[in-house]
């Protein structure tokens, strides 16, 4: 199976994005890419969705792009046709698990708890998304996870901003955090490319 490593140290923040009209996914993703920022999530949360991941795989080839919101054994096959580099889901089971694990594709499975951890563990993985990361517990949450399961990397997701992401990333076991704050929908909305390269430029200088 791909190394989920790699995805992991890509840039301190991986940028968790929607896009509505196909027509902004190249702009969006090479401002991201401009910004330093060489790694995007895309939500699988519009019918556009799968549109979008193939036009910034085939024209911004700089960038690392995978899909996010993986529900379905489905989605991840069609994730992966239209040119996904990796898989990200907000939860797992052990379908979803074994069909991801399946593809020829990093995996960063999402957890919330301490015995889903322990699972994604069992199933040969030790890189994972745990989410929500606010509402779950947050950096404390995390640290007393890192005392008996300190093997495990994480990439914590939700609620998480500029300010509170030092506090995650000063943690041994958080390699990156997620972020949906570098593409803000009025940003994407007025096609203001450089607020987003200026947001991943922040980003992307944040120390780990």
């Amino acid at each position: 199976m791909a190394d989920a490593a790699a995805v992991l140290n890509t840039s301190p923040v991986i940028p968790v994005v929607t896009i509505d009209d196909p027509q902004d996914a190249v702009p969006l993703a090479r401002a991201l890419a401009d910004g330093g920022v060489g790694i995007i999530e895309l939500t699988l949360r519009t019918e556009s969705a799968l549109t979008s991941l193939k036009l910034i795989a085939n024209e911004v080839p700089e960038i690392l792009v995978g899909a996010g919101t993986i529900l379905t054994p489905g989605q991840a096959d069609a994730a992966v046709a239209a040119g996904a580099r990796f898989l990200v889901s907000p939860g797992v089971t052990p379908a979803l698990l074994t069909s991801m694990l399946s593809l020829d594709v990093p995996v960063l499975p999402g957890v919330a708890t301490v015995g889903e951890v322990m699972a994604v563990l069992e199933a040969g993985l030790d890189a994972m998304k745990f989410f929500p990361a606010g509402p779950a517990g947050g950096p404390s949450y995390l640290a007393a996870i890192g005392a008996p399961i300190p093997q495990v990397r994480f990439c914590p997701t939700g609620g998480i901003s500029l300010a509170t992401a030092p506090d995650y990333l000063a943690l041994p076991n958080v390699a990156c955090v997620g972020g949906s704050w570098l593409t803000p929908a009025a940003a994407v909305a007025a096609k203001d490319w450089d607020r987003i390269t200026g947001l991943a430029r922040g980003a992307a200088a944040l120390s780990r």
